[in-house]
């Protein structure tokens, strides 16, 4: 019996830099012949024979160039010819046998320009995500800072989000709040008290919206949220704390109601639904001049930016006078682009390039699925290569912890995935990827896991023991539900918090202080029947997370888990416990 196991059979794992060779074996002796087959993405397979030893084929790649690599084992013998490769597509982990090339799957190697780099700051963020309309209002006797027009304000703040719209499903009326700049000033002591480190705030500039993913202008803070002086005492109280801002950048599309679209002509300048020879003219797509343009996902609010533009990359990211220079220089650490995937990948390198100059900034992507292999309109996206995104929203993990506490799948799938993630991604990603269990884009976490205390704890518990910068919704851990948009955005209960709630989430964060729970601890796990195990080690700590996600008590036994990732030092932490339903036992070294 042949086999193979990419966790355990290629040295080195995970991501690698250009010009490093690979190792491989293939264990097993029921072969005459195995070869590597390997192909650059894109480009035709080559063979390489692998040499026979007692008891396995071993051999080593040539030096590897930069992009993403897939292969596969051909192996010839007295029982037939086959292929040895991934149980399925996209994953990792232990070889399946098939009788055709044409029917087997490939493994993935990420080759990369560089080792990834983050910032010290970040590397083990605690990040706490602000929908800052719906957060806190910072004046002493509530009013709501420069009001828009058109629009209506809510009669308690405890009242729940609601659009009206048109029959053309558009939203003819932005509902507010009133959270502001000063709102968030004023609660960073909480924030802080509560474990986090660093703040995301959704977009801040003046926009049409509640939301403002529909710029208006990029130089401008929205007088909903106050002034430019209110951002600036934000930064230097945020700093003040030894905390971090990182900004929204809403660069694939404007706002219709913009001082550089102006459709409405609610902007002295001149913008390009009023005139073909307007200076942003050439950001834009038209159809037919005004009234039909490029939009995105065909929102007419929100029209989209010619990705060709280079004025426009250049408006945002050429030197310290453009948008984000300007902010940066003000004092923001770090940017999460929105929608990347439709981002010009030589407008992210620029970006990318203009953020370098700037000490210890960081630039997030919003990616849903895997961000090393991702294809995005008909074209991989080389993210991850050293030029691009330092990190990227960790969906895929998000999705894998939230499957896991509700059984939709089984634990030795989440494991094969979680252990995929680490083997394709370069290390600092993976181990400070932007990880979320709720965002304006999802259900709360509360609400998904259907109110069940027992399940949020553990899922809360093990965003916390898997690797991963957590990333916090607010109001997530004051016990905030909602489904969908905009439901998942209600105002954040101030006096009325869930007290049992708020306290698993400290219970997190206190953990999340050990250093055997810093992201660059050590990573693997284990599976016991349904259960899944978690082991993180550092510096000579250990900790070992078991978790039951059924509603029936389980018992841990050493010698009945599938302990294959685990080496002899790390079997030996493991201890027999019962876990009662969706329960944890965590076992720890110190």
């Amino acid at each position: 019996m042949m086999e193979y196991d990419s966790f355990l059979d290629r040295t080195p794992s995970g991501a690698v830099v250009a010009g490093t060779a690979i190792h491989f074996m293939v264990q097993g002796r029921d072969a005459d012949t195995v070869s590597l087959v390997l192909r650059k993405d894109g480009e035709a397979a080559a063979s390489y024979h692998l040499a026979h030893t007692a008891e396995a084929f071993e051999g080593s790649t040539r030096a590897l160039t930069v992009g993403l690599w897939w292969y596969q084992f051909a192996a010839a013998g007295p029982t037939g010819d086959g292929v040895l490769a991934p149980s399925r597509s996209g994953v990792g982990g232990s070889a399946s046998w098939y009788q055709g090339e044409d029917e087997a799957p490939w493994y993935q190697l990420t080759v990369v320009a560089r080792q990834e780099t983050v910032p010290a700051w970040y590397q083990n963020a605690r990040i706490y995500h602000i929908f800052v309309d719906r957060f806190n209002n910072g004046n002493a006797d509530g009013h709501v800072n420069a009001p828009k027009a058109n629009t209506f304000l809510y009669g308690q703040l405890s009242d729940d989000p609601y659009y009206i719209k048109d029959a053309a499903g558009e939203v003819v009326r932005w509902d507010f709040y009133g959270g502001n700049l000063q709102g968030i000033i004023q609660k960073l002591d909480v924030i802080a008290a509560r474990g986090f480190t660093a703040l995301y705030l959704s977009p801040i500039f003046e926009a049409a919206s509640n939301h403002r993913y529909d710029t208006g202008d990029y130089f401008k803070i929205d007088p909903v949220l106050g002034t430019l002086a209110d951002f600036k005492a934000l930064v230097a109280a945020v700093h003040a704390r030894g905390m971090h801002l990182i900004l929204d950048g809403v660069f694939n599309h404007v706002g219709r109601d913009s001082r550089y679209f102006n459709a409405f002509g609610h902007y002295p300048t001149v913008g390009a639904a009023q005139d073909p020879r307007s200076p942003y003219a050439d950001w834009f797509t038209f159809k037919h001049f005004p009234d039909d343009y490029a939009s995105w996902w065909g929102v007419l609010d929100l029209p989209a930016i010619n990705k060709q533009s280079q004025s426009f990359h250049d408006f945002i990211a050429k030197g310290p006078d453009s948008m984000i220079g300007y902010w940066t220089g003000l004092g923001v650490d770090g940017w999460r682009l929105d929608v990347a995937d439709e981002l010009d990948l030589g407008f992210l390198r620029q970006i990318r390039r203009l953020l370098d100059q700037y000490p210890e900034r960081v630039l997030i992507g919003e990616v849903w699925e895997d961000a090393s292999n991702k294809v995005a309109y008909g074209a991989r996206r080389p993210y991850l290569m050293g030029d691009m995104l330092q990190s990227v929203m960790n969906y895929p993990q998000r999705a894998l912890i939230l499957d896991f506490v509700l059984a939709k799948q089984p634990a030795a799938a989440v494991l094969q995935q979680l252990l995929t993630l680490q083997e394709n991604y370069p290390p600092a990603v993976f181990q400070s990827n932007f990880t979320s269990l709720s965002t304006h884009d999802t259900p709360r976490v509360l609400t998904v896991l259907g109110e069940n205390m027992a399940a949020l704890t553990q899922a809360v518990m093990l965003w916390t023991m898997l690797p991963g910068d957590q990333v916090g919704y607010y109001g997530d851990e004051a016990g905030l539900t909602g489904g969908a948009d905009p439901q998942n955005r209600k105002f954040y209960p101030w006096g009325r918090e869930n007290q049992a709630v708020l306290a698993i989430y400290q219970q997190a964060a206190a953990w999340r202080r050990r250093p055997v729970l810093q992201n660059t601890a050590a990573f693997t796990g284990f599976t016991f029947g349904a259960g899944l195990g978690v082991v993180r080690e550092s510096a000579g700590q250990s900790l070992v997370a078991l978790f039951n996600p059924t509603d029936q008590p389980m018992t841990f036994t050493p010698a009945q888990a599938d302990l294959r990732y685990l080496t002899t030092d790390q079997q030996a932490l493991l201890r027999a416990a019962t876990l009662s339903p969706h329960g944890q036992v965590i076992q720890s070294s110190d």
